[in-house]
């Protein structure tokens, strides 16, 4: 037998009653915690993207832009200088806010990802820190690599790439 259907009005937070629309779903925010993110889109003289091979979850073993979560105190710009040093070894200049995505995280965290483009002015290309390679794809290589979900679809949405 079902259990009794619940009465909105003695409902305790987080309920979810049948037929009614989660806050989440009414505002289109996440119900749990957002960690704020930034990445780094960057493209080298021949076109290629850099991307990094994940050495930690989430999307281990899979490629992405490099980036990461921010640091208390730290602008997105800074984060995104920060990620490219720590990752891949090389210095940037920020530029231009390129778009922002929301990814799932561990439970009900949500990755809020702010990603720029950045362009190498100084350093040498090796992987560091979460990251277990760093490599340049051209447009061939990038269709043919294992990407993060939603990667090569959000970054042509952005006219990042062809």
């Amino acid at each position: 037998m079902p259990p009794p259907p619940v009465d909105p009005r003695n409902a305790s937070p987080g309920t979810r009653i049948a037929g009614r629309p989660q806050p989440s779903e009414v505002s289109g925010r996440p119900a749990g915690p957002v960690v704020p993110c930034a990445g780094a889109v960057v493209l080298d003289g021949a076109g290629r993207l850099l991307l990094v091979r994940r050495g930690r979850p989430p999307g281990q073993g899979l490629w992405s832009v490099p980036g990461g979560r921010l640091e208390p105190g730290e602008t997105v710009e800074q984060a995104v200088a920060r990620e490219m040093r720590e990752e891949t070894g090389l210095e940037v200049d920020v530029g231009r806010l390129l778009g922002t995505v929301s990814r799932p995280g561990p439970g009900d965290v949500t990755y809020e990802i702010a990603d720029y483009v950045a362009t190498v002015c100084g350093g040498q290309l090796h992987a560091g820190d979460d990251a277990a390679e760093a490599e340049w794809f051209g447009p061939a290589a990038l269709v043919e690599a294992p990407l993060v979900p939603g990667l090569l679809a959000t970054l042509r949405s952005w006219h990042a790439i062809e």
